[in-house]
């Protein structure tokens, strides 16, 4: 998959997986994270591996994340977004996201997931909603796995 990079001021997103910086990925999923807390650094290397991967850079330094799982045709899974907090409240949380949502492979999919309990509010501007049949929906979760 071709890489995209944008830019704004000092901040550039890429989709280039050689620009990750995995160990300050690693340090804020696995310790600032309810949904990542613990993960281990060779099970984040895999998601990273098996994802189509938006690192946020301020000055070539990685300061933000998101990651897509999908088929590229019908769905996709929004996961493990963040930026860092001395660089939140700057627009860059709805410029990444918007980045995402514009990427070229990830148009008319049917179906987009996330599962999140914060920052509703900037995925609502992203057309996401609560669930309308929570009653279909099922998982299997297993919150100790990184234990």
């Amino acid at each position: 998959m071709e890489t995209r990079e944008a830019y704004r001021n000092e901040y550039t997103i890429s989709t280039d997986k050689d620009k990750l910086d995995i160990l300050s990925i690693h340090k804020f999923l696995a310790n600032e994270t309810d949904w990542a807390n613990g993960i281990p650094i060779h099970t984040l290397k895999t998601s990273i591996e098996n994802s189509l991967n938006f690192g946020l850079y301020y000055q070539n330094k990685q300061i933000g994340f998101a990651r897509i799982i999908s088929d590229y045709s019908t769905i996709a899974y929004l996961g493990d977004v963040y930026v860092l907090k001395e660089h939140r409240g700057k627009g860059l949380s709805k410029w990444l996201i918007n980045e995402i949502m514009e990427h070229p492979n990830l148009q008319g999919l049917r179906r987009w997931i996330l599962l999140t309990d914060t920052a509703e509010w900037l995925y609502e501007k992203f057309g996401f909603k609560e669930l309308p049949n929570p009653e279909f929906y099922m998982e299997k979760h297993n919150p100790n796995v990184y234990e």
